[in-house]
């Protein structure tokens, strides 16, 4: 089996599943509109680079011209040429979504991630159209969670496999680490890219009263990410002396992210709205209380405060007396961190999502 994935090399879930599929044996073509942070994809021998643009688009780039698409989609069709795929999988409902209609290229596959469902089509009745047209033209549809599968409904008649962004469990578990700090520290964590809708400015300020709150205990803030937001946020944190206690590292490689979970006590994750929360999963198979909005597929997550807790977007106050309880309660933090990693074990193991992904490939092959 050959699948050309249209999806970011820049994105670790587009690692995630080239890898994840390429280590069952199916060769694998990339095409990116973007450029990796890193040759992640390099001596795979499955694994195969067909085109990626030449450097990283800031996050403040404008959308495609449709001139450009015109000109990725001759590229994607000597691309197809090339690579001679079984199935054409566009990771990505609108961009790559639509060069994938585009080629005319059949099994075509889309997977919905977020704000492809959750917010382009809803801006105006062109990008809703170039969506249900994009669907229209896919053999097969998968969503990360039931959240966007409801998105999808009034848009498409056809069928919406879920399939989330699960997690290696075999990789991501609770562990000995070489840490960034000593172990009577507690370690607040967030790894989200520094951008509006995360809301790390809230972490931040929430932090700030934990620590005015208890300023004999030793407590300190991992921030794991880049964006347009670094410098707000570094003054942001200045302006409330904290600049000893907070540690920006920047982006990290996919492979390290089990290992800075695991400097953590808690993961928090707060943004305006969110399709599934893959960190959030992570955190959870490394036995990591989550604090969460409650939103979109966050809350499918952690169930009503079952396996983590639920906070109300942009509440300051919420979000550090959240913190509190862990901060106070280790027997509750370690209570909660073993329930949520049972039940990654249970919903998100990623070897079942990969064999779930294969056996859409298959039944398009086989019926084809």
């Amino acid at each position: 089996m050959r699948i050309l994935l249209l999806s970011d090399t820049y994105s670790e879930h587009t690692e995630k599943w080239a890898i994840g599929l390429a280590n069952k044996g199916i060769k694998i073509g990339l095409f990116s509109f973007n450029k990796a942070s890193y040759p992640w994809f390099n001596n795979h021998q499955n694994i195969t680079l067909l085109y990626q643009a030449n450097k990283k688009i800031n996050a403040d780039s404008s959308i495609l011209s449709k001139l450009s698409y015109l000109k990725l989609v001759r590229k994607l069709r000597a691309s197809i040429k090339i690579f001679k795929p079984t199935i054409l999988h566009a990771h990505y409902a609108t961009s790559y979504g639509l060069i994938g209609a585009l080629s005319g290229f059949h099994p075509y596959v889309i997977s919905a991630w977020g704000t492809d469902v959750m917010k382009f089509p809803q801006q105006n009745f062109i990008n809703k159209a170039i969506l249900k047209y994009n669907l229209h033209k896919s053999d097969a549809i998968c969503a990360t969670s039931a959240t966007i599968q409801n998105y999808l409904l009034p848009v498409t008649s056809k069928k919406v496999t879920i399939i989330p962004f699960g997690v290696n469990i075999t990789e991501f578990f609770k562990k000995e680490v070489t840490n960034l700090f000593d172990n009577t520290t507690f370690v607040i964590g967030s790894i989200k890219p520094l951008e509006e809708l995360y809301n790390i400015h809230i972490l931040i300020q929430s932090f700030s009263i934990i620590k005015l709150k208890y300023p004999t205990k030793n407590t300190k803030l991992l921030i794991i990410g880049e964006g347009s937001q670094e410098t707000n946020l570094k003054k942001l944190v200045a302006i409330l002396q904290l600049t000893n206690d907070v540690v920006f590292t920047g982006r990290i490689a996919f492979n390290q992210i089990p290992t800075y979970f695991n400097m953590l006590d808690v993961l928090v994750n707060i943004s305006d709205y969110e399709s599934f929360g893959v960190s959030v999963i992570e955190a959870m198979a490394c036995e990591k209380p989550v604090i969460a909005t409650n939103t979109g597929g966050l809350k499918e997550i952690i169930e009503n405060s079952t396996f983590g807790s639920l906070v109300e977007v942009g509440n300051i106050e919420q979000t550090a007396n959240e913190l509190e309880k862990y901060l106070l309660d280790e027997n509750l933090k370690q209570t909660v961190g073993i329930a949520a990693r049972k039940k990654v074990i249970e919903k998100y193991n990623w070897a079942d999502n990969v064999d779930q992904m294969i056996l859409i490939y298959t039944n398009l092959t086989t019926t084809k």
